[in-house]
């Protein structure tokens, strides 16, 4: 089995230089969404025939297994399928699909493609309550389909029709070879339709079946931003579903966002208008607060973020403390029990169990020891300007406010640091270390006041 993916179209109602396929639906093009489906279906060859904003689709989505080809002029579908051709091997069977209908699913095309069975045409059909804008079956007194007119060309009781094509169909490549060169293009439009095969098919005797989706919503096509938008209701509402099914707590469904792979553990919580992008994993017990944002991140059993934080490429223990209002960035790993609280920022750091920093600290390229204390106003002076270096800071130190450590520096197991040191040398182990300016308080001083006018 091999698939067509036509994804030629500009998309000018989208009101954007993006072209069409690759607007995001769910952080990812609606293009990634077809070809995602498609490899599903282990198919043999994936041609994706491309036009508008060709390069720069390529550029986002080439992979393995994928066949591009161009179309230019674009003159229809039916010309967008011949295009194809010469990359497809008769004796094959082909699956055509549309790179701007994003939630078509793979079980719905496997049913399709077994209704083909190597010899028929199948049509994926819908029926709709408004069928303004597509293309109407019409079934013989049989009920057998007939034929496909375009809504530009059907006549007013054609039009009433609700039984309507989705455009996805599965036929045998040798005869689509054979029928789409005597597809014309006398109608309205001037182009080649690739749904004239299904007159060709049924005059060739060759038995035209239909099938119908799991979902409309798998056949919903975008052409214009609001219907983008709608479209990415639907998905993250049939996500939130998923989860909810799973036993995960959604404090309110409609305000979900899932942009990538989120897996979830028993008794986890999750509150309004997070986001999760690329792989996120809660384990069983966490409580993600509201406003959060996680991006790559594991979160170990029991730990809770607070709302507003954001969290991006970390790893994070078991029975952790997260926020409010935290930031940690790539290449951070927490161990189990640790508190990072309000404006806390961890970059590219390794923290280890039961250390704490939980307010106004930046701790950046550190490797932080276990039941360590960070005050607050804490930062690790990590960069000269011209290179980055790692602080190494050993179990059980307590580190007091407003300290600057100026890497690269190690603090021994068991320091002390004074509240207002600047440490640039390395603090020995069980001491305090200390540096600041001496206390004076000056006698007869007396505070500027301001001037006369």
């Amino acid at each position: 089995m091999e698939v067509v993916i036509l994804a030629a179209g500009q998309g000018k109602r989208m009101r954007s230089v993006l072209p069409k396929v690759l607007q995001p639906l769910a952080g990812q093009p609606l293009l990634a969404h077809v070809l995602a489906s498609a490899r599903a279906l282990q198919a043999s060859r994936i041609c994706v025939v491309y036009g508008h904003g060709g390069e720069a689709v390529r550029t986002r989505l080439d992979g393995p297994g994928i066949v591009w080809v161009e179309q230019h002029p674009q003159l229809g579908t039916g010309h967008a399928v011949q295009q194809a051709l010469p990359h497809l091997a008769d004796g094959e069977q082909a699956l055509v699909l549309y790179g701007d209908v994003p939630l078509i699913g793979a079980d719905t095309l496997g049913r399709l493609i077994a209704a083909a069975g190597g010899e028929r045409l199948a049509l994926l059909t819908v029926e709709l309550e408004d069928p303004t804008g597509y293309g109407r079956i019409l079934r013989d007194a049989s009920g057998r389909v007939a034929r496909i007119v375009e809504e530009k060309d059907a006549s007013a009781d054609e039009r009433r029709v609700r039984e309507v094509n989705t455009g996805i169909l599965a036929a045998p490549v040798a005869r689509l070879r054979e029928w789409l060169a005597q597809v014309g293009n006398d109608n309205a439009q001037g182009e080649y339709y690739l749904t004239d095969v299904i007159g060709l098919a049924v005059a060739a005797g060759v038995e035209v079946v239909t099938v119908a989706p799991d979902s409309v919503a798998e056949t919903l096509g975008v052409n214009s931003k609001p219907q983008l938008a709608a479209l990415e209701r639907i998905y993250q509402s049939s996500i939130a579903a998923r989860l909810m099914e799973a036993g995960v707590t959604l404090i309110d469904p409609a305000r979900l966002d899932v942009r990538g792979e989120l897996s979830c553990g028993r008794d986890v919580e999750i509150d309004v208008n997070c986001v999760f992008e690329g792989r996120v994993v809660l384990d069983d017990g966490v409580k993600i607060g509201a406003n959060c944002v996680l991006r790559d991140v594991s979160v170990g059993a029991g730990s809770k973020v607070a709302p507003f934080s954001h969290l991006d490429s970390t790893s994070i223990g078991a029975e952790c403390v997260i926020g409010p209002f935290a930031r940690t960035r790539p290449g951070t790993v927490l161990g189990n029990g640790v508190h990072v609280g309000n404006f806390v920022e961890i970059k590219n750091s390794k923290v280890a169990d039961q250390s704490k920093a939980n307010h106004l600290a930046y701790v950046g390229d550190a490797d932080v020891g276990a039941r360590v204390n960070i005050g607050a106003g804490t930062i690790t002076c990590n960069y000269d300007g011209a290179n980055k270096y790692r602080t190494e800071i050993g179990d059980d130190v307590f580190i007091g406010s407003d300290t600057q450590l100026v890497a690269p520096v190690k603090v021994g197991r068991g320091a002390t640091l004074g509240a207002g040191t600047t440490l640039t040398h390395d603090a020995p182990p069980d001491q305090l270390t200390v540096s600041r300016a001496r206390q004076r308080s000056i006698p007869g001083w007396e505070r500027p006041v301001k001037k006369k006018t």
